[in-house]
């Protein structure tokens, strides 16, 4: 009845743990119940398993949180509860023969004699959480759903829809409870982990979204059920999904939701795709540090102005998408000097090369496409910097000439099938992007579309494909993706409403020079990387959370941009005639700014910010 559930939702644990056990009392599920204390779920093997699947749960603490492991014919649990019977204080079990689901039963008592030989695991449970979350308006609605990748079993997780307004406060409440899976693993569309159908759960009831909310999910304890069913051990039981074990012990929820984290131990959660649907989250001490970078990359020493296009967290934003990318495509080249060859600028490349260095020391793939005409050019180059030490390898160049109606689509896509893409994040910085006339302008209102290869088409046909992210970067806005804030081009730039790119990407870095912009990117993956929050949620949850080894961290920080290394670049470029934006100057400046001190000092910031994250 009712009110029978009323009074059942405020019993203390070991009272209802005595109710269970009269197998009279009506309880079907115990989500809900002893209110303030934790919950478990429970798998029962023989010895013979337990030690291996005990380190299955040291190595993926996410979905198997290990509470207590008992002795060999031990009913009760000690640490997490006085007076207990595993045998009778769940209200269903689950009876597994080689692997498969035979029975549900009440009671365990008849199996009292092979239980003499086998090993209890009690594992911490979301719904040791959920008081925490109603109490803070977070409306607790959940389903067991499956999967993601002792045995080798998919992981199981549980949904629940979240109102996008609570999802920083959830992911707060639920990151300080590592005991109840901790923060959640993916946060978006379900099929980026493989759930085609979210309304057909494998187990537990489905669960609908209501407007404004977010499909979240946690790694779920019946991943022990998998464990059981893929081993295929002659017998073992678990707790029946949702009939949890009850604890004396107290939820550590109820404390984390009264207390304020440090910024290192607080998550925030940010939206980086919307086709498909996809949150990212990193701790409120690195959004900050980000957040300083691309404050010093917005500094405006030429006086252009550019304060006026800049929108905040464009490059968190940016760079929590890329550090999910496993394939990244680069472009970068503007020929505003039409009366020189090469008519390049030394804006551009070195920003490119430092972005690519960074992504591929976090073994990502990388390639960088540019206009036919200057591949030669470009290809020297690339050899130049990894003989000088710019970047350890060299980058694969490409070409595009979008010979094609369909070129576009092939080239980012295997046979061109958009579910295939080659590349998953597009990044141009400092490209010449399309104006809404068809053309392509520098900043005096030169038309130069006649050097210019439709890179942008790449960009335009991107956006129509689920799974790929792109990426502007630009410090006068008639840049190839900074069509995103090309209104404020218009109303804000020199001729403005002649030169405004047209082509807008998902996020637009603005900079006081377009080079800043990939320095201050490279350093924003670095900073990325040594972010333990960030670093769970990239992986899902699974495994066991390492900082990263001696030589990951300094082949990390050995591909940052520094000054020695920049100021190489820069030389290099000169050496093949490239010059300055600006002035046209062949010598050591960008963008009419001498290397010394302006570029120096800019990179000597940016590192200075960086290492304060070490």
């Amino acid at each position: 009845s009712v009110e029978m559930s009323k009074c059942q939702s405020v019993m203390s644990s070991s009272a209802l743990r005595a109710l269970i056990r009269k197998k009279n009392h009506g309880i079907e599920n115990t989500s809900g119940l002893a209110a303030g204390y934790q919950q478990a779920n429970v798998v029962i093997l023989h010895k013979s398993l337990a030690d291996d699947f005990e380190a299955f749960c040291h190595a993926n603490p996410s979905p198997l949180p290990l509470l207590y492991r008992s002795q060999p014919g031990e009913w009760g649990c000690p640490p997490l509860a006085a007076d207990a019977d595993i045998r009778v204080d769940c209200p269903q079990y689950c009876v597994f023969k080689d692997g498969l689901l035979v029975s549900r039963v009440s009671s365990l008592m008849s199996y009292s004699g092979q239980l003499q030989d086998m090993v209890s695991f009690y594992l911490g449970c979301s719904f040791s959480f959920e008081r925490t979350l109603r109490k803070a308006g977070v409306p607790v609605r959940n389903g067991e759903t499956g999967k993601e990748g002792f045995c080798q079993c998919p992981m199981v997780v549980t949904m629940r829809p979240v109102p996008e307004e609570k999802l920083d406060l959830v992911a707060q409440i639920t990151h300080l409870t590592p005991l109840a899976h901790g923060g959640p693993i993916h946060i978006g569309d379900p099929a980026v982990l493989g759930i085609q159908d979210v309304s057909r759960p494998e187990y537990g009831d489905p669960v609908a979204l209501g407007p404004g909310d977010v499909p979240a999910f946690w790694a779920c304890g019946v991943t022990g059920v998998e464990a059981v069913q893929s081993c295929k051990p002659p017998l073992a039981f678990t707790h029946s999904p949702g009939c949890m074990f009850l604890t004396d012990r107290q939820d550590s929820s109820v404390f984390a939701s009264t207390s304020t984290p440090e910024p290192d131990q607080c998550p925030l959660t940010f939206s980086i795709s919307q086709q498909p649907l996809h949150f990212s989250v990193a701790s409120k001490a690195v959004v900050q540090s980000i957040r300083d970078l691309e404050k010093i990359i917005g500094e405006d020493p030429g006086e252009r102005g550019i304060r006026a296009l800049f929108v905040q967290d464009e490059l968190l934003r940016s760079c929590l998408s890329l550090s999910h990318s496993s394939s990244v495509l680069i472009t970068t080249g503007f020929p505003t000097h039409y009366k020189h060859n090469p008519p390049e600028e030394t804006d551009g490349p070195p920003g490119a090369i430092a972005i690519a260095a960074t992504l591929q020391a976090l073994q990502k793939e990388v390639a960088i496409v540019t206009d036919h005409r200057a591949l030669e050019m470009n290809q020297r180059i690339m050899e130049d910097a990894v003989k000088k030490g710019v970047i350890k390898t060299a980058v694969p160049l490409l070409s595009y000439q979008g010979n094609s109606p369909d070129s576009a689509l092939y080239f980012l896509c295997h046979n061109g099938d958009h579910k295939k893409p080659r590349f998953d994040h597009l990044v141009a910085i400092e490209r010449s992007g399309r104006a809404s006339d068809g053309n392509y302008y520098n900043m005096r209102g030169v038309n130069i579309k006649h050097l210019v290869d439709p890179i942008d088409d790449l960009f335009i046909t991107a956006s129509t494909i689920p799974g790929i992210s792109t990426t502007g970067i630009g410090d006068g806005g008639n840049e190839l993706g900074m069509g995103k804030v090309k209104e404020a081009v218009r109303e804000h730039m020199p001729n403005g409403s002649l030169i405004a790119c047209d082509v807008a990407a998902d996020f637009a870095i603005t900079a006081g020079v377009s080079n800043w912009g990939g320095y201050g990117m490279a350093c924003a993956l670095y900073i990325l990387s040594l972010c333990p929050i960030h670093q769970r949620y990239l992986h899902k949850g699974l495994g066991q959370p390492h900082p990263p080894t001696q030589d990951q961290h300094q082949a990390w920080a050995a591909s940052l941009p520094s000054v020695a290394k920049e100021e190489e670049m820069l030389s290099i470029l000169v050496q093949h005639g490239v010059r300055s934006g600006k002035t046209g100057t062949l010598g050591m400046e960008v963008d009419g700014l001498t290397f010394h001190p302006t570029h120096s000092d800019l990179i000597i910031k940016l590192r200075d910010r960086t290492s304060q994250r070490k």
